[in-house]
């Protein structure tokens, strides 16, 4: 069994590189015997075609049927947007969007703020680079991973019981009360959010520490000859050079929290009023089995993530010059 897997392994591998090889070889025969000009046009698309083929067959043939799954009822017949209708008058979807909407503000915001302070901070301090990569080591954990360790840290006992969790452990010994962090509807989504920004603020952190570097030393000595304090720097010559930075890390971050869902699906499963849309598409789709449900919940998704991409996508060009 195992042989065969690996013979077949091996196959797909060499018809890949020889088709590969056909590909370009035959490509660059038959458009060498077009005009020059036309040449230079079609050549950069010869080698950018399979991986645009496979951005059509894996992104946007999916994204056309998801929509159309949206006006599609139970029965294969067209639904105009009942799903819709009855998705946005379900509790549980309100629920589910205010949930997003807090995602959306909290978690883009502190990735930011953690991440810079972080990179910052760090560099202030002795052995920067290990601190760094122990702040760092949280994004190679799977957010599964992430979830269940994040439920033996919020575990609860009841009063009077021993605290095996850390977090309970330390408010007891501190003489409070322990804290029923992700049942209790007042904390469990800002303790959903908080183990999800312990597995992004590593990759804020790196970005805006490579963006540190690219400020002029020259202009931060000039400010503090100048009697400028750490803060004016900060905020009058590093802060400045950073803001395309703060961008690119809180559109990513925001995107992280629209599509978040393996922390909440592990650690609450979408209870105590913990749903998230992408929960509410997951138990429509595996569920209820309704497509078209499903479909309304997963094209509002899509549709909340389009004008982020296109804010991210005019800041590269303004960075870049390209118009």
């Amino acid at each position: 069994m195992i042989a065969d897997r690996i013979v077949l392994t091996l196959a797909a591998t060499a018809a890949i590189l020889v088709g590969g090889w056909a590909y370009l070889r035959l490509g660059d025969r038959a458009l060498a015997a077009l005009p020059r000009g036309a040449y230079r046009r079609l050549a950069p698309w010869l080698f950018a075609g399979p991986a645009v083929a496979m951005v059509l067959l894996a992104l946007a043939f999916p994204a056309v049927v998801t929509v159309g799954w949206s006006f599609v009822d139970d029965d294969g017949g067209f639904a105009g947007v009942a799903n819709y209708a009855q998705t946005l008058s379900d509790e549980v979807t309100r629920i589910a969007l205010r949930n997003t909407v807090l995602w959306v503000v909290l978690l883009p915001t502190l990735a930011v703020l953690v991440g810079l302070a972080i990179a910052v901070l760090a560099e202030r301090v002795r052995y920067s680079a290990l601190i760094k990569a122990a702040l760092f080591l949280p994004i190679a954990i799977s957010a599964v991973a992430a979830g269940v360790i994040w439920s033996f840290m919020y575990d609860y006992q009841p009063p009077g019981a021993a605290q095996t969790a850390t977090l309970n452990a330390v408010v007891t010994a501190l003489g409070g009360e322990p804290v029923a962090w992700i049942v209790d509807t007042a904390t469990n989504n800002y303790a959903l959010i908080g183990a999800t920004l312990w597995t992004q603020a590593g990759f804020a952190m790196v970005i805006f520490d490579a963006a540190l570097r690219s400020v002029p030393g020259e202009l931060l000595e000039a400010a503090r000859l100048d009697g400028a304090s750490e803060w004016a720097a900060f905020r009058h010559v590093t802060l400045p050079f950073l803001v395309p930075t703060v961008v690119v890390v809180a559109t990513t971050m925001t995107v992280t929290a629209l599509k978040a869902f393996d922390i909440v699906y592990v650690m609450t499963n979408g209870n105590y009023g913990t749903d998230v849309l992408s929960t509410v598409m997951y138990r429509a789709l595996f569920t209820a089995k309704d497509n078209g449900l499903a479909g309304a919940v997963a094209t509002i998704l899509m549709l909340t993530v389009v004008p982020i991409m296109i804010v991210n996508v005019r800041q590269f060009r303004r960075e870049t010059g390209v118009a």
